[in-house]
């Protein structure tokens, strides 16, 4: 598991980006779609709206195992984390992080009994973050590609979790 300090690197690097990639095994294949984060903070887990009977339920169902990414290609930040997903119907989550945004999804309210939470406890991941202008990093890999057995230097990178 992540140190806290750890937990807060990473819920800076995807707070603004706010939608993530869910991946899902639907019939052995990997599957994606859009989820849009709803929390204020990450402490390891992480809080989606869903519908009960949506696909993914179903695919989590068969096998909680999910990985998400998050991308935000203008600042060079890219994160990847794998954990478990599970549904949870604690109706005070669904109060706590119902907005307006998630309400435009869900147009019959925040008591629509289809509305649950998928909650995805993370395991691991790794993210990875530029610290240069994109000129600084077309100029390391430029160099890269003249000097045999150079990689070009990016960013930071970094793997977290077990």
């Amino acid at each position: 598991m992540s140190s806290p300090e750890h937990k807060q690197k990473i819920w800076q690097l995807i707070e603004k980006i706010k939608v993530g990639m869910l991946v899902t095994l639907d019939d052995g294949a990997p599957r994606a779609r859009p989820m849009h984060l709803v929390q204020e903070a990450y402490d390891g887990t992480l809080w989606f709206f869903t519908r009960r009977s949506a696909e993914k339920v179903i695919e989590t169902e068969q096998d909680r195992d999910v990985c998400l990414t998050f991308s935000d290609q203008e600042h060079g930040i890219y994160v990847s984390m794998t954990g478990k997903a599970r549904l949870n119907d604690d109706r005070d989550l669904v109060e706590k992080y119902w907005n307006p945004f998630v309400a435009a999804w869900f147009p019959d309210g925040k008591d629509d009994p289809d509305i649950t939470m998928m909650e995805i406890d993370i395991d691991f991941g790794e993210h990875w973050q530029a610290r240069e202008s994109k000129t600084f990093q077309l100029y390391e890999i430029a160099k890269a590609n003249l000097k045999k057995g150079h990689q070009p230097d990016l960013g930071e990178n970094e793997k977290f979790g077990h």
